[in-house]
């Protein structure tokens, strides 16, 4: 059977239905493959540090141990990377140096860091259960003084092992320029805590009206001679910490302040109130603190006159947050050596 054979006009049409199904296929498949090529997904922005190197002890150095206790918490880790080079690079016996971390939120990769960036450092890492302090916490001026964590501090002698007996609480936003264990080895003279005081700070402003005004709450510092101490830097007696009921003390105090807001600091009041005018003083060369600027915009500060053995970022503004901002302040360039950072360069898939 004979077929026709098609017409011009048909034949065309066939060949340019021909045409604009290749150029679709083709346009498609092109597609395709810029899609496939563009879609990339970063890896987690974690960050990475460099391995700090090995530090060994000196010719005169004991086997005695001397015990530091931070908080670990991802958004401070930078700052603890930090701290601890500090510590360790300025240690005559830095083999004897035993670190205790407490957290309060699991994070495998904060724990995993520790161990790649300190190959060799001692430490051990507890856990902090925010449930003892949930109740307990007030609204404080800035939010990052209202994590349960910030609290830890106050339970020290219920979380560290028995045979500590004496620790230095360390802040993380801190790097020490001294050997640590001279203050160590500060004499508390039977005191359950040594700190450095500040007694020409303005004491009142760090209590409200309210608690001024109150005659039984005004009357707390009677016999004593209160001054300001700042938190981030403490020796403490454990074991006296456990037999006076410190915590409990403090917790007390939590709990007024619930009631009435007789403070607006955070953690602090609670150890002024218990052990202000109470404590064993402390050279300032061990606390330079307020680097941070105050705690609404965390202004810039310069240095206080005299020497100084440990440099402390207290305060809103955090030294590697205005550096990686190219706003720093002439301080936080003191706080640069000891930075392990190293920066995210972010693999595509």
């Amino acid at each position: 059977m004979a077929f026709p054979l098609p017409s011009p006009l048909r034949l065309l049409s066939y060949l340019l239905l021909l045409l604009i199904a290749t150029a679709t296929a083709t346009t498609t498949s092109f597609a395709a493959t810029i899609q496939h090529e563009v879609v990339r997904k970063p890896v987690p922005d974690f960050p990475t540090f460099r391995e700090a190197p090995a530090f060994r002890n000196g010719k005169t150095c004991n086997n005695d141990s001397i015990h530091i206790s931070m908080t670990l918490d991802s958004n401070y880790l930078r700052g603890t990377m930090a701290a601890v080079l500090s510590i360790l690079q300025h240690s005559t016996c830095p083999e004897n140096l035993e670190f205790h971390f407490l957290w309060a939120r699991f994070e495998h990769q904060v724990f995993t860091t520790i161990k790649t960036t300190f190959p060799y450092l001692r430490f051990k890492t507890y856990r902090f259960d925010s449930n003892r302090v949930r109740g307990k916490i007030s609204k404080s001026i800035r939010q990052a003084l209202d994590q349960p964590l910030n609290y830890a501090r106050i339970y020290l002698s219920d979380i560290l092992p028995g045979y500590v007996k004496r620790v230095i609480y360390l802040d993380s936003d801190i790097v020490v320029v001294d050997d640590i264990a001279k203050l160590w080895e500060v004499e508390l003279e039977g005191k359950v805590l040594a700190a450095p005081e500040y007694c020409q700070a303005n004491f009142v402003v760090y209590f409200t009206d309210l608690f001024w005004n109150d005659k039984e709450l005004s009357r707390t510092f009677e016999g004593r001679k209160p001054c300001y101490f700042n938190t981030g830097v403490m020796v403490m007696d454990v074991e006296k910490w456990r037999e006076g009921k410190y915590r409990e003390k403090m917790e007390a105090w939590m709990m007024v302040q619930k009631q009435k807001r007789i403070y607006h600091l955070g953690s602090l009041p609670p150890f002024l109130l218990v052990l202000a005018g109470e404590l064993k003083s402390v050279n300032h060369r061990w606390n330079q603190h307020g680097l941070g600027g105050d705690n609404l915009e965390g202004r810039c500060r310069s240095l206080h006159p005299g020497p100084i053995s440990l440099l402390h970022w207290s305060g809103k503004g955090k030294p590697w947050l205005r550096l990686d901002s190219r706003r720093p302040c002439f301080v936080d360039h003191l706080w640069e050596p000891y930075d392990l950072y190293r920066p995210n360069t972010h693999a595509f898939e």
